[in-house]
């Protein structure tokens, strides 16, 4: 599996992953959630982000599915969900314990973070059934 790039804007993310929370960056000017990480707002464009913990609970927006294989470790076919959670920003991962073919647009959601593999844990999403 390919490993994400961490940098000082995300590394907070990934920590907290690590300790299996979800956190999320948000504008202190505004109380908005974004995704993914950045130096300054996307609602200001001004350097006031400070972190939140999320129940990582959200709203399948899409999804779709991967035949091809491009990466070790992934094995074919997986879906792929862009969530629409619950605090605003949207968030591309992994499903994990169904197939596409239970998958319905404006299911709910929520986090699970996979076991660490090589110092990383990686956050997926299940149905919330």
């Amino acid at each position: 599996m390919p490993a994400p790039v961490i940098d000082n804007w995300s590394k907070p993310f990934w920590d907290a992953a690590r300790e299996r929370r979800f956190m999320l960056p948000r504008c202190t000017d505004t109380g908005r959630c974004f995704f993914p990480p950045a130096p300054v707002s996307p609602f200001t464009g001004r350097p006031a982000v400070d972190w939140v913990s999320s129940p990582g609970e959200g709203t399948l927006w899409s999804f779709v599915v991967f035949h091809q294989k491009y990466f070790d470790g992934f094995r074919t076919p997986y879906p792929v969900v862009m969530v629409k959670l619950d605090e605003g920003p949207s968030f591309l991962a992994n499903l994990r314990g169904a197939t596409a073919g239970e998958l319905a647009i404006g299911q709910r959601l929520r986090i699970v973070f996979d076991a660490e593999e090589n110092g990383i844990t990686m956050p997926q999403f299940e149905i919330i059934r």
